[in-house]
């Protein structure tokens, strides 16, 4: 083999490999179709099913017209014998061998259309039952199909996700690392205010104790203008 035809049928290799992707890409959308068309099959059958029943119906109808006929002149035959006209009776004899003739061959279509009958119905149950079955398996086809996706696309997003998740995680602990850090400040600052003035805030202790008199009061402010009014003895 030269190298033109490996190069044949190399391209023809990958022709045919591209097909097949194609073909698998829409399998489910090229089974719903055949589905379609089985069923359109299907439709027609069933109305050429009518159809040959509707004719074995009539012929069936004209088998028994076509008996009782023979019958009634049967008796018409009969009655000509017994009446000694044979004549008549032959006349009528020719009209019962018309009329069994007739018989015959509505009988022969009859159960010509019987046959045809059973053996549509029997493919038209085999058909119905086929396609139920095809649908049935290409609904779980439809529904597994659903289901790997959704799984595929959660497990790309979870990938995905991760150093997202990673990062978030990162940022939360740095702003639980700040609102601590705030907090062990904002207790700094309110000892170090408590601890500023000691004693003012004892001195003021002391003058709600009654222990140190209120210089800044009214009262103390009176008693000493009154200690200046008094004159010296």
């Amino acid at each position: 083999m030269n190298v033109w035809s490996k190069l044949l049928t190399a391209l023809r290799g990958g022709a045919n490999e591209v097909g097949e992707a194609v073909v698998d890409g829409q399998a489910l959308r090229i089974l719903d179709q055949e589905i379609r068309d089985a069923d359109l099959e299907l439709r027609k059958s069933k109305e050429a099913l009518a159809e040959i029943m509707a004719k074995q119906k009539l012929a069936s109808d004209r088998l028994s017209k076509s008996t009782a006929k023979v019958s009634e002149y049967e008796q018409y035959a009969l009655k000509a014998l017994d009446a000694g006209n044979e004549a008549l009776a032959k006349e009528i004899a020719e009209k019962i061998a018309n009329l069994e003739t007739e018989q015959a061959s509505d009988h022969e279509q009859a159960e010509g259309f019987a046959a045809s009958v059973a053996q549509l119905r029997k493919a038209v149950t085999q058909a119905e039952g086929h396609i139920k079955r095809l649908k049935q398996q290409v609904d779980t086809v439809k529904a597994t199909e659903s289901v790997q996706k959704a799984q595929m696309a959660v497990a790309q997003r979870y990938g995905g996700s991760q150093a997202k998740l990673h990062t978030a995680v990162e940022s939360l602990e740095r702003i639980k690392l700040k609102q601590a850090e705030r907090a062990a400040k904002m207790e700094a600052s309110a000892e170090l205010a408590a601890t500023s003035a000691p004693d003012d805030a004892l001195d003021a202790k002391l003058r709600a104790a009654g222990i140190v008199a209120d210089n800044a009061s009214a009262d103390s402010v009176l008693a000493r203008l009154k200690v200046r009014a008094k004159p010296e003895a």
